[in-house]
């Protein structure tokens, strides 16, 4: 057998899609160094997402494709990662403690975007990253109930700024902690917008690598003091697979164009319900929506998620799926879509970077 060389190991990781990232691990830049010893390969993969549930997969992945087209007889692959904070709108820079915030939107009601929010955030905690939730509706706050905190109350220890409550592993804050759980927020849209900015810069927020916020729909006040005052480094917006969803999700990934916030792609839900006592396939609200959107708008589909009763269910009770049931099919489809979502989020440029191309002069 010949010997094996680095050129083969970096062809055959070629031929292989890491599917977070959408290309292989070589173009991604994700391989650091590859040790080759007689017919042992050790190669180091460096991601910059995070990824402690998905390590084992992403190792054996790998390995099996290394070896299968080079025929190394034992590969070791090391996997780590690290978050860095990415760009945001030109006149903002990322906040002291936060590297990245993600606005979770759907420009529509009705469509799940709460239940995906908390579940997206808890997901990211499983992969390893420190995780904040800031529910920005302030109308109509879930996250309090979903995220099993509902009825406590934050401390405030200078009395100008709150400390967020925690749980399974998440800092949450929401206007819901404020206030009765039953109280309704009769107020304007400049008292919406200020609380929303005191919520966001007046929490205590504790070295995150990502903060999800919980928009409420539609595409007014609260979205536009986004855009203009919160750093935000990308979005997912939220839809169903039915048209009249798609119309408006379509708004929602507009507006997020319009003001310089990378869409990072579409999460439908509900795009498949499954009987529980027959197992019939229905789809209910339409099929490929969320696909055919993505398509027309030039941004990636995230992941779908069936409309099963468990979700609603385990959100309802403070317990969403992916901490309720972390190693069911619905649980690891969440998983995958915060994966893409940050992979994506990580190949945009470096918060800080240069805006302007590269100039180069030559002589010739």
């Amino acid at each position: 057998m010949s010997a094996i060389t680095r050129e083969a190991v970096e062809q055959a990781l070629r031929g292989w899609v890491e599917p977070s990232l959408g290309s292989d691990l070589v173009s991604a830049e994700a391989i650091g160094d590859i040790r080759i010893n007689n017919d042992a390969v050790e190669v180091d993969v460096e991601l910059g997402f995070p990824a402690d549930h998905y390590r084992p997969a992403l190792q054996a992945a790998v390995a099996e494709q290394i070896s299968s087209q080079t025929g190394a007889a034992r590969v070791d692959v090391n996997v780590t990662w690290q978050v860095s904070a990415r760009q945001v709108q030109a006149a903002l820079k990322p906040l002291e403690n936060i590297r990245n915030i993600i606005a979770v939107a759907s420009a529509k009601g009705g469509v799940g975007k709460s239940t995906t929010s908390a579940n997206l955030a808890l997901a990211l905690a499983q992969e390893g990253a420190r995780v904040g939730l800031l529910d920005a509706d302030i109308y109509g706050p879930s996250q309090p109930r979903m995220m099993g905190v509902a009825g406590r109350k934050p401390d405030s220890p200078d009395g100008k700024t709150i400390t967020p409550l925690e749980n399974y592993g998440i800092q949450i804050m929401s206007i819901g902690f404020l206030i009765e759980e039953d109280t309704p927020m009769v107020w304007r849209g400049p008292m919406v917008t200020q609380a929303l900015t005191q919520l966001l810069n007046e929490t205590r927020w504790e070295a995150l690598d990502y903060l999800i916020i919980d928009l409420p729909p539609g595409t007014g006040d609260i979205q536009l003091t986004l855009s203009q005052k919160v750093p935000v480094a990308g979005a997912v917006v939220v839809t169903t697979p039915q048209d009249i969803a798609t119309l408006d999700a379509r708004k929602g990934v507009k507006m997020f164009e319009k003001v310089k916030v990378p869409v990072l792609g579409i999460l439908e839900n509900m795009s498949l319900h499954v009987c529980s006592q027959c197992g019939h396939e229905e789809h209910i609200f339409g099929a490929g929506g969320g696909q055919r959107l993505a398509d027309q708008e030039g941004v990636e589909l995230l992941g779908s998620m069936p409309l099963d009763l468990q979700i609603r269910e385990q959100a309802d009770s403070g317990e969403p799926t992916v901490v309720a049931d972390p190693d069911s099919k619905v649980a690891e489809r969440y998983r995958a879509a915060a994966r893409r979502a940050t992979a994506l989020l990580a190949r945009q440029d470096p918060a800080g970077a240069s805006r302007f191309p590269k100039i180069v002069v030559d002589d010739n």
